[in-house]
């Protein structure tokens, strides 16, 4: 737990933020496609503004084949001609700016696409000036009819893929199709660093990084040891029965984060953030952070993904991340994005949890991340894997349907358009998604369009978008929930149903102090405000009500219910 007094205005702006998820394709079709497009993210800034939220994160839209819709780009300085233009994506940074948001784009540095040039030129032929941009190794066994080694991808199977031209295999930590850069080459190094500085040129304020515990692989290619470990998680990357100790996290990749950083902060009015995709235990994690916070400003805490909903378990979680991630570090609080199920897959598509888990993230210390739709308590839509156009649908069709929800409900999903569907915006044709007079949507419309939709819960004042903005409103207002100390709180009745919290801030010139106590039960749940410090006129912010009440004696909540107390 932090014990260090902080000042907002010493704080990066970064670590005060609410970071909304957008996957371009799926959010808002202006030009009639059917494929959501930078134009029609413009014309739905306003609700993003009114929604609450202070920083976008834009899943990529560079140029790109689209076998893995983005993730596998083909030029990082164009952009994908489905999603518009150079300047369309210039006029996207400059509204978002225009209404005091920020931009985070999305940085593929791990993996190119095998169409992009550098690959076609490095697949030439072996003494091509290219071919060290890439992992290339000569196979084992009489006429390299096997792979170089043991090492398995991120999806199983073996991450080597044989090339007949040049008689030689290539790594792919992910997909087939996306080719592992080789950053060992300085040239490469160089020339990704200044892609970057060029985006940062552009105007973007963060930088999200896929797979990034990925980048550097053991420069002697030695076998990784056996486990007996079939599945991997968020705390342990290694699975399909081997330990991906030379093939993610590799001390190298540490490194590399501090480099990365140095170049972030050449940029710094304003101040720039990275925020890296990354796997394994708590305290691995914050090595990426540096020795000294020179590293990675922000990292994915993906336990949050599988925690249990239940009080001491988002107890235990908290304390875990405070531990870890103590000032100046910070944490961060993920509950759903573009490759795994939706959050009321977790929360048993009930709206009452929706409410108080958004309560929970806008008032805990660390950068929320929201995905595009989870504000309205999207259900996970379940699609047939026949027609899906994830290339995942394909690689895990060996896996029996029945076994399907046991997977989603441990966050793995084999077909990731599940999480995908485009956002619904009203109730009419295409739901709002796109024109009237579009052909089709490129994914099907969630089958709960026509009622959860952004028109239908804008007004009603129970709706879950409701407690979201309330919520995302209270946390702008308030010093001690957008910057404030964390300190845990042991409530004397109930520990196992209530989870309660106090968030303190503090300078020269005022403090303010803010407990959260959050119902993670059907039942209603007393709770005794008079112990706590403060002025007499402490106002109580409810996920469930309007306007605040005064805060006095005792008070009960309701069945998954969160109040916020703040008092002056």
């Amino acid at each position: 737990m932090s014990s260090t007094k902080v000042v907002r205005s010493e704080l990066p702006w970064w670590k005060c933020t609410t970071v909304y998820q957008i996957y371009p394709r799926s959010f808002s079709d202006q030009t009639g496609d059917g494929i959501g497009d930078l134009p029609g993210i413009i014309d739905r800034l306003d609700y993003v503004k009114w929604l609450g939220m202070e920083t976008i994160w834009f899943s990529p839209f560079f140029e790109s084949p689209q076998a893995d819709f983005g993730y596998d780009i083909s030029d990082h300085f164009g952009v994908a001609p489905e999603y518009g233009s150079l300047e369309d994506c210039r006029r996207l940074i400059d509204e978002i700016h225009a209404r005091g948001m920020k931009v985070v784009l999305d940085m593929v540095l791990n993996h190119t696409s095998d169409q992009h040039p550098w690959f076609l030129e490095s697949r030439s032929a072996r003494h091509n000036s290219y071919r060290d941009f890439y992992i290339w190794r000569d196979g084992r066994k009489p006429y390299g009819a096997a792979p170089p080694n043991n090492w398995r991808s991120m999806l199983g199977g073996s991450g080597w893929h044989y090339d007949a031209q040049t008689d030689q295999w290539y790594w792919a930590s992910f997909l087939p199709f996306q080719p592992d850069l080789n950053y060992r080459n300085p040239r490469v190094k160089r020339a990704m660093l200044d892609m970057v500085r060029h985006w940062l040129h552009e105007g973007a304020d963060g930088l999200r990084l896929d797979i990034f515990n990925a980048i550097y692989k053991d420069a002697a290619f030695a076998d990784n040891p056996r486990s007996f470990r079939a599945v991997p998680s968020e705390d342990n990357p290694g699975g399909f029965f081997q330990r991906a100790l030379h093939t993610q996290n590799h001390p190298d990749t540490f490194a590399f984060a501090r480099e990365l950083r140095a170049v972030v902060d050449e940029f710094d009015d304003p101040s720039r953030f990275i925020v890296g995709e990354v796997f394994g235990a708590s305290d691995l994690l914050r090595e990426y952070c540096g020795p000294s916070g020179d590293g990675l400003n922000l990292v994915f805490l993906f336990k949050s993904l599988r925690t249990p909903f239940r009080a001491r378990a988002f107890h235990n979680l908290v304390d875990e991340f405070e531990s870890a991630f103590p000032e100046p570090l910070h944490p961060t609080y993920v509950f759903g994005n573009h490759d795994r199920p939706r959050q009321m897959e977790r929360l048993g598509n009930d709206l009452a949890r929706a409410r108080l888990l958004a309560t929970f993230q806008m008032t805990v210390r660390g950068v929320p991340f929201i995905y595009y739709g989870d504000e309205l308590g999207l259900s996970h839509h379940e699609m047939p894997r026949d027609s899906a156009r994830d290339p995942l649908a394909e690689r895990f069709r060996f896996i029996p349907k029945f076994m399907l929800p046991t997977l989603r409900r441990r966050g793995i999903l084999t077909n990731r358009d599940e999480c995908r569907s485009p956002m619904p915006w009203h109730g009419g044709e295409h739901a709002g998604f796109a024109p009237p007079d579009a052909p089709k949507t490129w994914l099907p419309l969630h089958p709960q369009s026509a009622v959860m939709n952004v028109a239908a819960q804008r007004e009603d004042p129970n709706s879950v978008l409701t407690s979201y903005r309330r919520m995302l409103q209270l946390r702008g207002r308030s010093l001690a929930l957008s910057a404030g100390d964390l300190e845990l709180l042991d409530p004397p009745a109930n520990p196992n149903k209530v989870f309660a919290y106090r968030r303190l801030y503090e300078d020269a010139d005022r403090q303010e102090t803010a407990e959260i106590f959050l119902n993670f039960s059907k039942r209603e749940m007393p709770i005794d405000l008079r112990h706590l410090p403060g002025s007499a006129e402490a106002r109580l912010y409810s996920n469930l009500r309007d306007a605040p009440v005064a805060a006095k004696g005792r008070h009960v909540l309701r069945p998954w219910e969160g109040v916020v107390v703040l008092r002056d």
